[in-house]
C-alpha cells in the first residue's frame, strides 16, 4: 500500500520534472529565452501532457480496481506537486506574480486531473 502512495508522488514529481527539464533548453545561461514565448508555451504544454499521459499508463498498468477514484487521487495530487513545486522553484526563478502565475501556467496544470480522472472512467466502463 505504501508503495501505491510513494509511485503517485514520485510519478508527480517525474510529471513535473520532465517538462522543467525540457524548458532549460530553450533558455541562455543568463536566463534569457531563445525562442518566441508563445512557442515555448505550446512545447511546454505538449511536453507536459504527453510525459503525463505516459506516466499515466504507467501508473494504470498496476491498478485493477477502483479506476475513478485512483483518477481522483491521482489527478488531485499531482496537481497540487506540479503548483507546489512551481511555487518554490519556478516562481521563485522567475518573480513571477502570483496572480500572473495562475492565469500563465497554474491553470493548465488542470489538464493533468481532467487526463486521469478520464482514464479511471474509461477503465471502469471497460469493465
Amino acid at each position: 500500500m505504501i508503495y501505491k502512495y510513494l509511485k503517485v508522488i514520485v510519478y508527480g514529481f517525474l510529471a513535473w520534472l520532465i517538462p522543467f527539464v525540457a524548458s532549460l533548453f530553450f533558455y541562455t545561461k543568463e536566463g534569457i529565452l531563445t525562442i518566441d514565448v508563445f512557442l515555448f508555451k505550446s512545447i511546454m504544454i505538449v511536453v507536459g501532457s504527453i510525459s503525463a499521459a505516459f506516466l499515466l499508463i504507467s501508473y494504470f498498468k498496476n491498478i485493477n480496481a477502483e479506476y475513478y477514484k485512483e483518477g481522483i487521487v491521482v489527478g488531485f495530487t499531482w496537481f497540487a506537486i506540479n503548483v507546489l513545486l512551481d511555487l518554490l522553484i519556478l516562481v521563485q526563478m522567475s518573480g513571477m506574480p502570483l496572480r500572473d502565475y495562475f492565469s500563465q501556467i497554474g491553470l493548465r496544470y488542470v489538464v493533468i486531473p481532467v487526463m486521469s480522472i478520464t482514464i479511471g472512467i474509461a477503465l471502469k466502463n471497460k469493465k
